[in-house]
């Protein structure tokens, strides 16, 4: 052991002797931790070119290097500190995220009890928009008119999308329309007598349609007893319904189903389940032609009885009817306003508001449309078409006295008070208002859907769009109740 410690003293003083540069590069190599020798002479060096640049230059090289000291010196912070500020912003981003959801929750929960309380007064028939107030006529050059059907118009319908409108007249004729552009997209040609083997479609006029609240149905009811169903997307034809031994004179489909309820001039209101292409039953209990019929979301439908005079509830589940009397004429139009409500028009007329609780009109106009004929003799304008904008206060009527007359109802729907007409030459056969209320839509013809009284040869057979024009809020009378409010 001893004579290997010696040998190691006598290799080193040889090893430094036999080359200076291998020392030097093994000085450099190493640590030395007195950082003397060739080091003090590079700093020496270092510090002579740094006298060389400006002042400038050396402060800024040296400033970064006292910021890192100082920025290491205020970061230092032991892992417990971390800790403790890591969970601190946790839970301040916990609370806002919180808060945020929090406000959220109650935007959402406030409209969903809005929809919710809306969704209840629809189902009891109690909600009624106030929207009449704020309706103005419109510019007469603003109303649009579409033509296309040879003979006068009878029915209407428009999607619920309020992107077309299906009309239908008395040259059995189906026409599919544009709102926007007013172009047809569809006809489907109506035949002619004694062609019904082989033509696909009405060979006779069609009095009545109804299309499903989810646009996927098209319905028709023509004087041949017939209703025929149509895809509403294609005008193609599905299928055809027999059963009715008279004129289909009303046809609506249930709303949120494909329920179809009939009814016809044989007096009886029948029952359809079109996704099934199946009967389901039969209801009587007019005395006379039921001229109209009208459906919402519940299990029933409403009619009008034409000259029995009776206006008729009629609860499907149940087969039991509840009876209405108030028109002295043929009560030819029907419309539920909302679940519990109703308007009809009558050839006396007048044009009737109903509640389904009570068996006489809550509110009768008497001569809505005005007289015609010569003094003493004079008689009032049949009222041939009423409609409603459904769950608000505004309705529209019909006659051939050359005017639409839009009316606005009266709390809880007692009284009725004439807003403004709107000037339509002809017999106004059909009138629907759009699902957003946009706009009414007005099937016009010479002659009445139901016969051929009269022939106003001055009018013209097409579809009138008749837009529902509001108030424009007035920005300095909003600004004066501000002004007083404060």
């Amino acid at each position: 052991m001893s004579s290997s410690f010696f040998l190691k003293t006598k290799e080193n003083p040889k090893f430094a002797k036999k080359g200076k540069n291998t020392a030097g590069t093994k000085r450099k190599g190493d640590v030395d931790p007195t950082g003397k020798g060739k080091l003090r002479a590079k700093k020496s060096s270092s510090k002579y070119n740094e006298e060389i640049s400006s002042d400038s230059e050396t402060e800024s090289a040296t400033a970064p290097k006292k910021r890192q000291s100082t920025e290491q010196i205020e970061y230092e912070e032991t892992p417990q500190e971390k800790k403790l500020r890591l969970a601190k912003l946790y839970l301040e981003q916990l609370k806002e995220e919180e808060e945020n959801k929090a406000e959220e929750a109650s935007f959402e929960t406030d409209l969903i009890a809005g929809r919710l309380q809306e969704e209840v007064l629809e189902q009891r028939g109690k909600l009624q928009r106030l929207i009449a107030k704020d309706l103005i006529p419109p510019d007469p050059s603003e109303i649009r008119m579409f033509r296309g059907h040879k003979l006068p118009i009878t029915c209407l319908v428009i999607t619920p999308d309020d992107k077309y409108i299906f009309s239908a007249a008395k040259d059995c004729s189906i026409i599919k329309w544009d709102v926007e552009s007013g172009k047809k997209i569809h006809t489907i040609p109506g035949g002619r007598k004694g062609t019904e083997d082989r033509h696909v479609g009405h060979t006779a006029h069609i009095l009545c349609m109804a299309i499903s609240s989810d646009g996927k149905y098209l319905a028709t009811g023509d004087m041949n007893n017939l209703i025929m169903i149509w895809e509403a997307e294609s005008c193609k034809h599905l299928y055809k319904f027999t059963g009715h031994k008279g004129a289909v004179s009303g046809l609506s489909f249930r709303k949120g189903t494909h329920d179809l309820y009939s009814a016809s001039h044989d007096r009886s209101i029948k029952v359809w389940n079109v996704d099934e292409n199946a009967y389901v039953e039969t209801l009587f209990g007019h005395q006379d032609s039921i001229t109209g019929l009208d459906s919402l979301s519940r299990e029933r439908c409403v009619t009008a009885g034409g000259r029995d005079g009776t206006v008729r509830v009629w609860k499907i589940a149940e087969e039991s009817q509840l009876v209405f009397h108030g028109h002295e004429g043929s009560i030819d139009c029907i419309q539920l306003i909302n679940e519990e409500h109703m308007v009809t028009g009558a050839d006396d007329g007048s044009v009737c508001l109903w509640s389904v609780n009570k068996k006489k009109p809550l509110s009768t106009v008497k001569r809505a449309h005005g007289c015609h004929g010569d003094a003493g003799i004079e008689q009032p304008h049949w009222v041939s078409s009423v409609a409603a904008l459904q769950n608000s206060d505004t309705i529209a009527s019909g006659s051939h006295n050359s005017e639409v007359n839009v009316w606005k109802c009266g709390q809880n729907y007692r009284g009725l008070q004439p807003l403004f007409s709107v000037p339509v030459s002809g017999f106004v056969n059909s009138l629907k208002f759009s699902s957003s209320g946009q706009f009414l839509v007005a099937g016009v013809g010479q002659e009445h859907r139901l016969g051929r009284w009269w022939r106003l040869k001055e009018a013209k057979n097409g579809i009138y769009v008749i837009p529902l024009k509001r108030k424009p809020s007035d920005p300095e009378e909003t600004k004066s109740t501000a002004g007083s409010i404060l």
